[in-house]
């Protein structure tokens, strides 16, 4: 009884607690990343030198360097610089840049895959090259990149955990805290693992889901 009452009455509510903030990280940094994907994606393509150069830069840092680093320059290296962020803002920030560096791979390669005729008949009726991205491109783009970014998607979901290295409490930090002040490690972290579990397979149906939607026919193989 003293087993279901600690569950109850004291793992639920401070595991509860962090999942909220786990949710609203991910629910935060997933458009985020992916928005930040697409101007890189696009920069990188359509941009002048200055501009290409710069968004591979970006995307050779945050994908050449451990996110914890990341996290740890943005929460405890710009303080001394005078750029503070809440640990909260800093999970969010570092989770978006670092997504956002993967999304453009995704998306560069899903851009590049549309042949450049359409470009040139899109001009050819009168739109610029900015309309001609936005209605022409970057439709087709985003659908092909859809397996690729949800696979990234995923793994944010993840690596949310991460939060907790720079005192955001979310689902994982919560749960270390119990476990550290009850000494029921296997106990706790078995519930977060099963948690976590939860999520990704909803995710992942979800995204499933949107894939077969806006499966372009003939372009992709499925049933």
């Amino acid at each position: 009884m003293s087993e279901i009452n600690f569950i109850w009455y004291t793992l639920l509510p401070s595991l509860l607690e962090g999942a909220v903030i786990t949710l609203q990280v991910i629910v935060i940094s997933i458009p985020a990343g992916l928005i930040i994907g697409i101007l890189m994606a696009v920069g990188r393509i359509y941009g002048n030198k200055f501009i290409s150069l710069m968004c591979t830069g970006y995307v050779a840092f945050f994908r050449g360097t451990p996110l914890l680093v990341q996290l740890f320059i943005l929460y405890y290296g710009l303080p001394s610089i005078g750029i503070f962020f809440s640990p909260f803002m800093a999970a969010v920030i570092g989770f978006s840049l670092c997504s956002g560096a993967y999304h453009s791979e995704y998306l560069r390669g899903a851009i590049q895959s549309i042949k450049i005729g359409q470009m040139m008949a899109a001009r050819s009726i009168g739109m610029n090259r900015f309309r001609a991205i936005l209605h022409i491109i970057l439709p087709q783009a985003l659908r092909r990149a859809i397996p690729g970014c949800s696979n990234e998607i995923i793994y944010l979901i993840k690596y949310s955990s991460l939060a907790f290295m720079v005192t955001c409490v979310e689902l994982t930090g919560a749960a270390k805290i119990i476990a550290g002040r009850y000494f029921k490690y296997m106990e706790i972290f078995l519930v977060v693992g099963a948690i976590y579990l939860i999520v990704v397979s909803i995710a992942n149906k979800f995204l499933n889901g949107l894939e077969k939607k806006l499966r372009i026919p003939g372009l992709e193989m499925g049933k």
